[in-house]
């Protein structure tokens, strides 16, 4: 609470099922080790029962729920600030909105790629919530974020993916991008090249998608005013995801 330590995974559900659980896991087991934070009394099979029963107890059908692992051990700053023990918080909602014709922008705040918290999905999520906000205050849906050496990292909520002819690209994760559950699940079913690209890869784009278990696969109307096309691809074939 005090420093935002913790890590949180955000996964879809439909028919009552979370979509992709082995991977938001295995994340959420990965990240909590990188920040040292004991989740050695929440085992998988009892955070999966506690899942499935927030998302009845949601009456949804379809949404978004939001697991969190908040580190409770005291800090040197504060001594006796924590509670000792890490507790688990899962937050179920419907999905987030998508705007009909999704704008997308330039953001001036970079991805720092020498943060300890890089590629890490930490509660310490100010950053990218701040950037989101400043797209919206210019009249954009969502941004693109460059890391430090002008390499094209993320949108500020989401993965992403774009076309150049037939060829389909994304961020490597050495840009400082997180790995996405539903990034991984694109990986896996297309053929896709991992890249470093500088911006003119976007501006040069046929079209360009965002991806995340919040959004889904989300294909963009304009970047930084250019329209993109609407053309179909296999990609947009890939949500609702495998169970």
């Amino acid at each position: 609470m005090l420093y935002g330590s913790g890590v949180f995974t955000t996964a879809a559900f439909a028919g009552g099922e979370p979509l992709l659980w082995d991977k938001h896991w295995r994340r959420l087991m990965r990240d909590a080790a990188k920040l040292g934070i004991d989740v050695s009394e929440h085992d998988e099979a009892s955070v999966y029962r506690a899942l499935a029963e927030a998302i009845d107890r949601s009456g949804l059908t379809s949404g978004r729920a939001r697991v969190t692992f908040a580190d409770g051990s005291a800090a040197d700053l504060w001594p006796g600030g924590g509670g000792g023990k890490t507790s688990l918080s899962i937050l179920a909602a419907e999905p987030r909105p998508v705007p009909i014709n999704l704008t997308l922008a330039i953001s001036p705040h970079l991805v720092n790629r020498t943060s300890p918290l890089v590629g890490i999905k930490s509660c310490n999520y100010l950053e990218p919530i701040l950037s989101l906000d400043e797209a919206k205050d210019r009249g954009f849906d969502e941004a693109i974020r460059l890391n430090e050496r002008g390499e094209i990292a993320s949108a500020c909520m989401a993965n992403l993916f774009w076309l150049n002819g037939e060829m389909l690209f994304t961020s490597s994760l050495q840009t400082g991008c997180l790995a996405g559950t539903t990034r991984e699940h694109i990986l896996e079913n297309l053929e896709c090249e991992e890249v470093e690209a500088g911006i003119d890869a976007l501006q040069e784009a046929d079209e360009i998608f965002l991806t995340s278990a919040g959004l889904g696969i989300v294909q963009a109307a304009a970047f930084e005013g250019r329209p993109l096309g609407k053309r179909q691809h296999e990609i947009l074939d890939l949500f609702p995801l495998p169970a």
